[in-house]
């Protein structure tokens, strides 16, 4: 394994994770927010994270345990990976709070009522535990991006294109809450990038745990751990999400657009 491939693993990681920093820019200068856009970019990323999780990252999975375990035992690994990737990020969905959950959405003119005086403690508390929140969700995220891009760097640009726009509203649920708490907008900016940098350290521990036997079968439960996970972030996040902002049609065009797009940027690499 070269050291330009890490180093292109670890980069476009660290554009994923750090998005929500557009998202908290986006918070500070915009006074509405642009429903149309967001639904179709949610919807956007969910298709493009379904479908490459489906066609591409699961199946490369599988291929690497049958190469490694046998045709049975090595597409029973993949299936149970996959499952176990699904189960890991529900698991952490469900022991965060639903109210501090940074994927329960909220508009930013949702967040006006935060200029009152005596909600400036619980805003602020908010927004810390939506950045805690997110952090422990990208963990997970970030070893999934760094892991597809470590095998294919073709594959690693869309998957991180993909939870970067995803990462976008949980910049805004971290910074608007600090934002109107402080007055302060570099503390709510500082709060909303520290959060995604969680991505890249998650991506670290993964590294310097699997580093000294990476190998064919590791890589096929990684591939399939990670296709489980970006499925349901897709259905349990991003698509419900996009329906939160009240575009609903918008966002299945989204959708569509985005496993098109998928699909011809994986046929151009053939």
């Amino acid at each position: 394994m070269e050291f330009r491939d890490v180093s292109i693993a670890f980069g476009l990681t660290f554009f994923a994770g750090l998005s929500t920093g557009i998202g908290s820019a986006l918070a500070f200068f915009a006074k509405r927010t642009n429903t149309k856009l967001l639904s179709i970019a949610l919807g956007f990323s969910a298709g493009v994270m379904i479908y490459v999780s489906f066609v591409e990252i699961f199946s490369k999975g599988k291929e690497c345990l049958i190469s490694g375990l046998g045709e049975v035992g090595g597409y029973w690994a993949a299936v149970s990976a996959f499952f176990g990737g699904i189960f890991l990020i529900a698991f952490i969905d469900k022991v965060v709070p639903s109210f501090e959950n940074p994927h329960e959405i909220r508009r930013v003119e949702e967040m006006g009522y935060a200029e009152e005086p005596h909600k400036e403690g619980k805003l602020f508390r908010m927004g810390l535990m939506a950045a805690l929140a997110i952090a422990i969700h990208n963990f997970p995220e970030g070893l999934a991006t760094f892991a597809a891009a470590l095998k294919d760097v073709k594959l690693g640009i869309p998957v991180a294109t993909a939870i970067a726009i995803h990462n976008i509203p949980e910049g805004i649920a971290v910074s608007i809450p600090i934002f109107y708490a402080t007055g302060n907008r570099r503390k709510a900016f500082f709060y909303s990038f520290l959060s995604g940098l969680a991505e890249p350290i998650g991506a670290s521990i993964g590294y310097l745990i699997f580093f000294s036997f990476f190998s064919d079968i590791v890589f096929g439960i990684l591939f399939a751990l990670v296709g489980g996970i970006m499925v349901f972030v897709s259905l349990d996040e991003l698509l419900p999400a996009a329906r939160e902002y009240g575009e609903h049609h918008l966002s299945v065009y989204g959708l569509i657009a985005g496993m098109i797009v998928m699909a011809l940027s994986l046929l151009l690499f053939l």
